[in-house]
């Protein structure tokens, strides 16, 4: 067999790519429907997860790779004639679904990466030991899952795709009889001869934007659908309060070893400060459910942790101490309830005040286990016991 294309038949180094990188997209729309299917229990249950996606976006990557290596190919090869040039809207429809397959074989293996490579931690590693993540790309949990979005929703696409080729396929096999198969399949030379055309390069690039308003149209879908969590406070205003007028509020925690951060999008701080007196009280309730913590949000939320159904709302009740020395940090000392428990907290934070204007930043660490929180994970081999919450804020005086 020839390794080049010829005008019937496609050669055998085309042949390989097609092959070998069709399997690789099904078994990565396989595993990944695998393992977001798998149940979410123990810990036992969450490494077989975390196996299961390291596994995908292994076969993810190798697609990717040998996706580019396929079109570079067929960027210098020719193409087969077609067998029947007169039907022009069949063949404008394969056209672009080829083109779309490219792109989709691309930008969704990419996107996976891009995905991995902006979410904080280690979740599920790629399975070799280079190229862990993309170069230039900040760990941040509210871009991983703007990805995340894009990718959930362009397996979509891309498996629509994928079952109108093979339709495509099956149509000249068992319709039309033509022997198409035969030119991606089997002996090229029993591959018929395709009758001499005209060739023009329009319905290509028709084909082509056809398929780029596809992926467009998906991006935009992706972008209306559920919105990532905003790190900005929504705050009351008691009489003689300060006012956030922005702020982040958010966690760290080890996940397999690895640090893994996110914010909380929906707060409320309800703040009595006297300058003066360089005391006063506050009032933090948060909205469990607007957790943002990269790909692991919803375990996080689950009921195996801080179990956002049943407790949506953690609060956080104290007093503001004055510094104990001169230039030392405040302290906020009260309760901090998570998940229908209460525990006794102390918060140091910094303060700088300019007017009616000030900012604070603090941070504190609990330990889970004070909380009932992820009982089930009795080591930190999956999840740390430490919690670190830290908040940034600017507020103004009413």
């Amino acid at each position: 067999m020839d390794a080049r294309n010829s005008t019937r038949a496609y050669g055998g180094i085309a042949r390989l790519f097609h092959w070998t990188v069709a399997a690789l997209i099904l078994a990565a729309i396989a595993l990944g429907l695998y393992a977001g299917n798998l149940p979410r229990g123990n810990e036992a249950q969450l490494q077989a997860i975390f196996a299961a996606f390291s596994w995908h976006k292994t076969v993810g990557v190798a697609a990717l790779l040998l996706a580019l290596l396929r079109i570079l190919w067929t960027l210098t090869q020719r193409k087969p004639r077609p067998l029947h040039p007169g039907r022009r809207l069949e063949l404008f429809v394969a056209e672009a679904v080829h083109w779309a397959l490219w792109i989709g074989m691309v930008i969704m293996p990419m996107t996976g990466w891009l995905l991995h490579s902006a979410a904080p931690g280690g979740f599920s590693r790629i399975l070799w030991p280079l190229g862990q993540r993309l170069p230039f790309v900040p760990q941040d949990a509210a871009l991983s899952e703007r990805f995340a979005h894009f990718h959930s929703t362009g397996w979509w696409v891309l498996a629509g795709l994928i079952v109108l080729h093979v339709a495509g396929a099956l149509k000249h096999a068992f319709i039309d009889r033509d022997g198409t198969l035969s030119r991606m399949a089997g002996d090229p030379a029993k591959a018929p001869e395709p009758p001499v055309s005209q060739v023009s390069t329009l319905p290509h690039v028709l084909a082509a934007i056809a398929a780029i308003v596809i992926w467009i149209g998906t991006a935009i879908i992706a972008a209306s659908g559920p919105e990532t969590a905003v790190p900005v406070a929504a705050t009351s205003q008691p009489a003689a309060g300060w006012a956030v007028e922005q702020g982040a509020l958010g966690i760290e925690v080890a996940q397999g070893g690895s640090p893994i951060s996110g914010q909380f999008g929906s707060w409320q701080a309800a703040i009595d400060y006297d300058p003066d007196a360089r005391g006063g009280h506050v009032a933090v309730k948060i909205d469990i459910t607007s957790l943002s913590l990269g790909a692991v949000s919803d375990n996080a939320k689950g009921p195996d942790f801080l179990n956002a159904a049943q407790f949506p709302t953690a609060e956080f009740k104290a007093d503001i101490l004055p510094p104990a020395t001169e230039g030392g940090p405040h302290l906020a000392r009260g309760t901090l309830s998570i998940a229908g428990k209460s525990v006794p907290a102390e918060l140091p934070f910094s303060l700088e005040i300019a007017g009616k204007e000030a900012k604070a930043k603090g941070e504190m660490k609990i330990d889970r286990r004070d909380f009932g929180i992820g009982a089930g994970y009795a080591d930190e081999s999956t999840v740390g016991f430490p919690v670190t919450i830290r908040f940034d804020l600017t507020a103004k005086r009413q």
